[in-house]
């Protein structure tokens, strides 16, 4: 390909990521309709009875029916695989809400099959075994579709003796407990812990006296409990399945009135798209805002005024949290995924806001931002020198588990801070810096596999042989060890080993590459623009056939596809969706960083 060429598609990629900013000047994105989000929501809208909503549950209803998959299963997004989760509450949301239509008994009918298929059948009336099976000792999500169906009729209520009882009566210990013992991944499951819990102990028998007592008098308040804890949007971490099985279940066990219940029903109502469909999660605003500034990088200033680039740096800045989180009691100093009020500070989006801010950074007050993000960060690290989603813990879940990409971008962050606001951080704190930096490469280096490459935690791809995306989590680690290696804040040494780790792992996606010059989640999977973008980004430098070819690639998928978005993010219990702006700004960053 010629320079040409590549610098006109970057020209008209940026004129259409600045059109897709909103009103306030920063990227929102648009997560993908979601049919297990469709599926609860209608559900709880149902249960609650209020005739203002009957329009709401037959649009999502339809849109439900219009998405089936054709092997007769759901997956969560319309390009997603079948899988139990959503096919399960596909099936008591359309048999709770069809009302016994032509069109919805050919769709459970459908289900049921797929279902069968992976030997769970609905119509011998009690799966609790097989659903409790299919997901093991982990509770989070099998126990809220168990209650579920047995609230849309689809399991008799005789099964909810059979279902796990979450003891709902841990969540009034005090929080401070929750540390001490290292709990405080417990935190993030209270509002179903509470909602599922009261619903499971009021519906079934109870055989035991003494923590019937107990369980009765922890119910006002847990209830209570949960009242502070609600955000001031209505929606549980921003996501629909949370809050809609939260309603559903508080309403189920008689606490119809409870304020909880009606913030809930409004943050789904909002949520509602004009197709009748319900996203995941409300969007990734701080995710594709900063993901954008970085696309761009040295490019900001040209690309944006100094009136837009201030609107951006002064949004970050606003959206940051400067006090105790309410809902996992998170510390001052870092960023969530959203900046709607239900979002909890995480790693991945602190790291991006942190390094977004470097590349737009002004004054003192911008580098007391940058500063006391990077203290938030200090304090997340893990005792293996990974860095963890949420909190420091076991390692035992998706919550506290430390992984190589969000590792790697929380290295590139303090490595970046420290080379340019180090003068303002104290001595202390650049200690404590050096100190982080050295055992997250210390981490990289025993996880990155002997084949040189690193697995993500967040994002995945359903076409690989295990649904892992090495392709993906590799490129994002070459990446920000490649950046790193810019900065002065790393000694000689550890430049010369992360040079060893990057060589690794280029020579791991040169061997990824399609022979049509893309790149999917592993050799001979379908490429697609976010996986062959994200690789030409870690590839800059090494082989400039094999980047040409991928442009190439990238541009004829692009003429004839348009920015078509993959199914390669991850949610919480393996739901895949996928992002609008993702295959737009990893596009953008590869050409830049090649034209560059």
């Amino acid at each position: 390909m010629e320079q040409k060429s590549l610098e006109n598609q970057f020209d008209n990629l940026v004129r259409l990521l600045k059109s897709e900013r909103n009103d306030a000047g920063f990227w929102s994105g648009r997560l993908s309709s979601s049919a297990l989000g469709t599926s609860v929501a209608i559900v709880a809208l149902k249960i609650y009875g209020d005739k203002i909503d009957s329009q709401l549950i037959i649009c999502g209803l339809n849109w439900l029916l219009a998405h089936v998959n054709s092997d007769g299963g759901y997956g969560d997004s319309p390009e997603s695989k079948s899988n139990v989760s959503t096919s399960l509450l596909s099936y008591a949301a359309i048999s709770y809400c069809g009302e016994g239509s032509e069109h919805s008994k050919k769709a459970l009918l459908n289900i049921e099959n797929f279902l069968a298929t992976l030997k769970i059948d609905l119509t011998k009336g009690d799966i609790t075994s097989s659903v409790l099976k299919f997901y093991g000792k982990d509770f989070t999500f099998s126990v809220p579709i168990l209650s579920m169906l047995v609230i849309c009729g689809v399991l008799d209520k005789k099964t909810v003796a059979k279902i796990p009882q979450l003891p709902f009566e841990f969540t009034l210990f005090p929080a401070s407990w929750y540390s001490l013992f290292n709990l405080r991944v417990v935190s993030y499951a209270i509002p179903a812990l509470i909602a599922v819990g009261v619903f499971v102990f009021k519906t079934r028998n109870r055989h035991n006296p003494i923590m019937s007592w107990i369980r009765n008098r922890s119910i006002q308040p847990a209830m209570r409990k949960l009242e502070k804890i609600v955000p001031e949007s209505g929606g549980f971490l921003e996501a629909t399945p949370l809050t809609a099985f939260v309603a559903m279940c508080l309403v189920s066990a008689g606490l119809r009135n409870n304020p909880v219940v009606a913030k809930g029903l409004l943050f789904l109502r909002n949520q509602q798209r004009s197709d009748g469909s319900w996203p995941i999660d409300t969007d990734l605003s701080t995710w594709v805002t900063t993901l954008s500034v970085k696309a761009l990088g040295s490019q900001m200033p040209v690309v944006f005024s100094a009136a837009e680039t201030d609107t951006l740096l002064n949004h970050l800045k606003t959206i940051q949290y400067k006090e105790v989180h309410p809902f996992n009691l998170a510390q001052p100093g870092g960023w969530g995924w959203t900046n709607f009020s239900g979002s909890v500070p995480d790693v991945d989006d602190t790291s991006g806001a942190i390094l977004a801010l470097l590349d737009l950074y002004h004054d003192k007050e911008d580098a007391a931002a940058i500063i006391n993000g990077c203290l938030w960060l200090t304090t997340l690290q893990n005792k293996d020198g990974g860095f963890p989603t949420f909190c420091r813990g076991w390692g035992r879940l998706p919550f506290d588990s430390s992984c190589a990409d969000l590792t790697g971008h929380a290295l590139l962050a303090l490595t970046k801070s420290l080379d340019i606001v180090s003068d303002k951080m104290s001595i202390e704190l650049q200690t404590t810096v050096k100190q982080c930096i050295a055992r997250s490469f210390g981490f990289l280096w025993k996880a990155q596999h002997d084949n040189g490459c690193w697995y993500p935690l967040w994002f995945g791809n359903q076409s690989t042989s295990d649904q892992k995306n090495p392709v993906y989590g590799t490129a994002k680690v070459t990446i920000y060890l490649k950046d790193s290696l810019l900065f002065t804040s790393l000694d000689d040494n550890m430049k010369k080993n992360i040079g060893q780790m990057v060589t690794n792992a280029q020579n791991f996606l040169l061997k990824q590459q399609n022979k049509n010059g893309s790149w999917g989640g592993e050799l001979n999977v379908q490429g697609t623009i976010e996986e062959s973008s994200l690789a030409i980004s870690a590839l800059i430098g090494k082989d400039q056939e094999v980047i040409l070819n991928g442009f190439e690639w990238l541009e004829n998928e692009f003429n004839n596809a348009g920015l078509r978005s993959s199914p390669i993010g991850l949610y919480f219990a393996m739901l895949w969706y996928d992002e609008k702006l993702y295959p737009l700004i990893y596009y953008i960053e590869a050409l830049r960083r090649y034209l560059k």
